[in-house]
């Protein structure tokens, strides 16, 4: 028997709000945020299609010391540096520049409770 993943959950701390932070990944991934969740919930959830794993955000009272030990990889559907510059319109902060000339890399991102995460090059742009 096995285990299936089935959120990946993301700690809030003051200042930040689960619903806040679920609105800011709900545009950055494109789900809603779950509609039986509202302003003010302690979790919060994106509202997925039927057997996929969503994201959890949920109210905790400590701030965040450490870097993340696990993160996401995102691979955009459209070329990296648009999805780089969308990301970072929505209120993503650069933490840390991987891109190489060759177009390979990455870029390291924050969002706005400074939960790391990546956006690596679409589909197209990767060597065949």
């Amino acid at each position: 028997m096995t285990s299936l993943i089935r959120h990946i959950t993301f700690d809030c701390a003051a200042p930040h709000e689960p619903y806040a932070l679920a609105e800011f990944w709900s545009q950055v991934l494109g789900h809603p945020v779950d509609p039986a969740d509202r302003p003010g919930d302690d979790e919060v959830a994106l509202d997925v299609p039927a057997g996929r794993t969503t994201l959890l955000f949920v109210r905790v009272a400590e701030k965040k010391t450490l870097k993340n030990r696990v993160h996401l990889d995102l691979q955009p559907d459209r070329p990296r540096e648009e999805e780089v510059e969308r990301v970072a319109a929505l209120g993503a902060t650069v933490v840390d520049d991987r891109r190489r000339p060759d177009g390979g890399g990455w870029v390291v991102f924050a969002d706005p409770a400074g939960n790391e995460f990546c956006i690596e090059a679409s589909a197209a742009e990767r060597p065949a």
